[in-house]
């Protein structure tokens, strides 16, 4: 059986099957999506918003629960996109805008620049640096050490599940 889940605000409409999980609807619609923790739930890079259909996918198992419980944008319709199965029509997502810090790969390359999106932290989903907002040495300092904790984070949590 197959579902139709509506991604916003991009318009899409995406088909996945029965018990899939959301993130494929992302992926494979080209939305950058950094599966930091390989989809176990543990990371916040695919945190999304269920705008309708909450009844037609899978409930939170723990894990996705204590996750989103550090996550600082979390609302009651917010869900893992790796951790949620689509059992339905109906869905419509709608995913954060802004990029995530482990996105960038030259961060020093934005000093002196303004930010053309909200710059957000992968694990809390916390907005760093605001659209427009001038890059400067000392935000640029912050950024990397964002990008050094959620590594060790990421890091600990693979040893913990070996």
């Amino acid at each position: 059986m197959t579902w139709a889940v509506r991604l916003e605000p991009i318009g899409v409409t995406a088909n996945l099957t029965d018990g899939q999980p959301l993130i494929e609807a992302l992926v494979n619609n080209g939305l950058n999506v950094l599966q930091e923790c390989g989809r176990r739930g543990m990371c916040a890079t695919c945190h999304v918003y269920i705008q309708a259909g909450m009844a037609q996918v899978s409930p939170k198992n723990r894990r996705e629960e204590r996750t989103l419980a550090l996550v600082a944008t979390a609302q009651s319709d917010s869900r893992l996109a790796c951790q949620t199965k689509v059992q339905g029509n109906g869905v419509v997502v709608q995913v954060p805008q802004g990029m995530y810090v482990d996105a960038m790969t030259d961060i020093e390359a934005l000093i002196g620049r303004r930010t053309e999106q909200d710059l957000v932290h992968p694990l809390t989903g916390e907005v760093l640096v605001e659209t427009g907002k001038l890059i400067t040495r000392s935000i640029v300092n912050q950024l990397q050490a964002t990008r050094t904790q959620v590594s060790e984070y990421l890091n600990q949590t693979r040893e913990a599940n070996l």
